[in-house]
């Protein structure tokens, strides 16, 4: 997918990542996040998505640790050069899932840095997915509330997509094309409003 492989270190561009998906192979979440995420990219931003294999690498958080695995530092380093944040989560039991829950609890590590504690002014896009509508809405609603806690700014809209009637393929599409517009629209948000956080390069 365009956008998603390493850039190299001497690229400038301001860098959007991505939060989202489920362990034990591709899932509905994580193809709809690569989807908003090449929108972004399409912006010109450059992109890093932390998929399912991604986050089932980081250990459970334990706030006491005094040294992190270099999978966990690669994920808070990351976090810290990015312009924008997307995150995608399942809807488990009407609210988000354990392994997004865990990689926002390591976001903890950067609560003393001096240039943006936490997630400070970051515009941040939400997807929520599940198998029906009803935990959507209280999925997506539990993103917010996480966001604003790390001093996030969720973009003005966010996606909800049933996953029992939207099916994703391997090409980067989906069978309903007013859900792809919709994903494709997270990630143009993102970029737009990166610029006006003061976050992205000049």
């Amino acid at each position: 997918m365009n956008g998603l492989a390493e850039a190299p270190q001497s690229d400038r561009r301001p860098l959007v990542v991505g939060i989202g998906g489920t362990i034990g192979g591709p899932s509905s979440t994580e193809r709809a996040l690569r989807i908003a995420l090449d929108a972004a990219c399409e912006q010109g931003f450059r992109t890093r998505m932390f998929g399912g294999d991604d986050m089932a690498k980081l250990p459970l958080y334990d706030p006491k640790a005094v040294t992190r695995t270099p999978e966990e530092q690669e994920f808070v380093t990351t976090v810290r050069a990015a312009s924008a944040l997307i995150i995608a989560s399942p809807g488990y039991h009407g609210s988000i899932s354990g392994v997004v829950k865990n990689a926002l609890d390591l976001l903890e590590e950067t609560a003393r840095d001096a240039d943006r504690p936490y997630l400070a002014d970051m515009p941040v896009g939400l997807i929520a997915t599940a198998y029906g509508w009803q935990a959507t809405g209280s999925t997506i609603a539990a993103l917010r509330s996480i966001v604003h806690a790390l001093r996030g700014w969720p973009t003005p809209f966010a996606a909800t997509i049933n996953s029992q009637l939207t099916k994703f393929d391997d090409e980067g599409g989906a069978n309903d094309p007013a859900v792809v517009e919709q994903l494709r629209l997270i990630g143009k948000q993102v970029a737009r409003f990166a610029p006006l956080a003061g976050l992205a390069d000049t």
